[in-house]
């Protein structure tokens, strides 16, 4: 994987001194906010999943030595610091007594009301917007499990035991074909998409990338693990439907047993998981650290409210009969036009198959 093309004048500054071997200059001030929605701000969410990508694979053109230096730490901490609050705006943090914390959650899921993006997938998506679909969850799903299992050394006793046997379950109890990741990577490939990790980076909107940021900045801190446990819940809690109707949708289009099959393993894993996660995971560490019980219900909140405008982006590109991708162009602000490589880059994202829509 390639560093992607920057989106404003973080990721511009960050890519630059990226390309440079490592250093221990700190990182300067951030810009100030641009007054967008955290979750549409495309420089800040790009430039946060970079940070934060530095410690999962990381980048072919870029120096190891980067992931821990001054600049990468200091950056991430200022835009961090932005992120959590444009999360508050979304989310209100809401006090609970830890026995009532699986009760609470359950609350939480039944009252929420996120847009039909699975019924549509279902009934009345067409080939490429299935694609589409399955273009912006690669970012996550080719390494999914991972933001969580952060979670791991951070725990003991009978939350650490509940988080591994979900986990174990995501990375196919030590089989590479069951591999949650790799069933993903199949379904990609019967529709015709690159499978590589990354690949489609530069194509996906901010608010997909924030998807994924939300799940970094929770596993990344100790601060935060009774989020990253009520995002895990929140996201097994609400699963098992919605891929149940995914996997019919793909049916629909003609998709056979192997590009559906990672939508089925998760209607049948996740309604298992589901009680594991809600009681055995959430539900023991609230006992163990009631001071954190908050933390559980603010991160089960922020991925439910993450999700639901993700689908609500998606939905609106789709009914105004337009891409739900971004529409790469090799001479736009932010690709520096000025630079080959990364012209000829942009050029050869855009062109990828059927979905460079223009």
């Amino acid at each position: 994987m390639r560093l992607p093309c920057p989106r404003g004048p973080m990721s511009s500054a960050a890519t630059a001194r990226l390309r440079c071997a490592p250093d221990d200059v700190a990182a300067g001030p951030v810009p100030a906010a641009t007054g967008l929605p955290v979750l549409h701000d495309e420089d800040l969410q790009l430039t946060l999943w970079i940070c934060y990508e530095l410690s999962y694979r990381g980048f072919d053109d870029v120096d190891a030595g980067w992931e821990h230096a001054p600049m990468i730490t200091g950056l991430r901490r200022q835009l961090e610091h932005r992120w959590v609050n444009g999360l508050r705006d979304l989310v209100t943090p809401t006090a609970v007594e830890p026995d009532a914390v699986p009760r609470a959650l359950a609350d939480l899921v039944r009252a929420d009301e996120g847009p039909p993006l699975a019924k549509f997938l279902q009934r009345r998506a067409s080939d490429a917007q299935f694609r589409e679909f399955v273009t912006h969850r690669s970012v996550y799903h080719l390494k999914e499990a991972d933001p969580h299992s952060w979670a791991i050394p951070r725990l003991s006793g009978a939350a650490k035991a509940a988080l591994i046997e979900i986990q174990a379950d995501e990375y196919g109890q030590g089989r590479l074909e069951r591999m949650h990741s790799e069933l993903f990577r199949a379904t990609m490939r019967a529709l015709g998409l690159d499978d590589g990790y990354g690949t489609y980076v530069d194509r996906v909107p901010a608010v997909t990338l924030a998807v994924s940021n939300l799940m970094s900045l929770f596993g990344f801190h100790r601060r935060w693990l009774g989020a990253t446990l009520g995002h895990l819940a929140a996201f097994e809690m609400t699963s098992s439907l919605p891929n149940r109707r995914y996997g019919n949708g793909l049916r629909r289009l003609g998709g056979d047993p192997t590009a559906t099959r990672f939508y089925d393993e998760h209607v049948e894993a996740d309604a298992v998981h589901e009680q594991i996660a809600a009681h055995d995971l959430c539900g023991s560490f609230a006992r163990e650290n009631p001071a954190a019980a908050g933390d559980v219900l603010f991160g089960a909140a922020c991925g439910l409210a993450v999700e639901a405008e993700f689908g609500r982006t998606l939905l609106a590109h789709w009914e105004a009969g337009r891409t739900s991708l971004r529409l790469v162009d090799a001479g736009a602000e932010g690709f520096q036009g000025g630079d080959p490589e990364l012209v000829q880059r942009a050029e050869a994202v855009a062109g990828i198959d059927d979905l460079a829509v223009r």
